[in-house]
């Protein structure tokens, strides 16, 4: 038995559970504490955990379409309530973090489609076809960033990262991942992203109890929650 796996004792559902809570600490610090950056600092811990929660919910999906489309709904449903949570109203100056991983679900696919896989005889997929599937996962990043997702480009890498590591030790896969986000997402209060390895390290590999749904549902609905909060309070001028 491998020594590093015998402390794993988190699921999927929990992962998804502790990045929920740090998305909420998150979000009430940049909402109503601006000052008060340790709550912005015990959010860091989320999109890292999101980034291989999707990556690992798309390597064992049965239906990838489906997995896309639900992001991609959930996207929709979530832009005003994230607008109006952060902003005060409806506008374009920055998407929501459901399109992010929208665009990086939609990017595995067309990677996966480009690269193809080994024909019969071939000891190796051409080099050519990793090259295209590159160059679409860079073109689907800047197309992030032009969208002005949320965590844009650096998301959509991560998520990558995460799925493109699957066969690896899980350790490797994870510090690959975190790593990338710590250190491209350095200032102020984004020190804290490499304590999202912690969480990360001790994944089972096991789903959990799934509650797919509440997840989806919980993201625009805690932003409306909060955006009710602040307006009651007279916080949007």
């Amino acid at each position: 038995m491998d020594e590093t796996r015998k402390y794993a004792v988190l699921d999927g559902t929990a992962l998804k559970i502790i990045a929920m809570i740090s998305m909420v600490f998150d979000h009430i610090g940049d909402m109503f504490f601006p000052e008060m950056t340790w709550f912005r600092m015990i959010g860091r811990i989320a999109m890292p955990v999101f980034s291989f929660c999707i990556a690992e919910g798309y390597v064992h999906t049965r239906d990838k379409k489906r997995y896309l489309l639900r992001m991609g709904v959930f996207a929709l449903i979530s832009e005003i309530p994230f607008d109006l949570a952060f902003d005060g109203r409806v506008g374009l100056g920055h998407q929501n973090i459901m399109l992010t991983f929208f665009i990086s679900i939609l990017t595995l696919m067309l990677f996966e489609r480009i690269r193809g896989v080994k024909e019969q005889g071939q000891d190796k997929i051409p080099v050519w076809r990793n090259f295209l599937g590159l160059l679409a996962v860079a073109a689907a990043a800047v197309i992030a960033l032009m969208l002005k997702t949320d965590y844009h480009l650096f998301g959509v890498l991560a998520v990558f990262i995460f799925y493109i590591l699957k066969d690896r030790h899980h350790l490797i896969r994870t510090g690959a991942g975190v790593a990338f986000l710590a250190l491209t997402r350095t200032m102020g209060y984004y020190i804290t992203t490499g304590l999202s390895f912690i969480p990360l390290a001790l994944y089972n590999g096991k789903k959990g109890k799934g509650l797919k749904w509440l997840f989806y549902i919980f993201y625009p609905g805690h932003l409306l929650l909060l955006f009710a909060i602040k307006f009651l309070m007279g916080g949007y001028r």
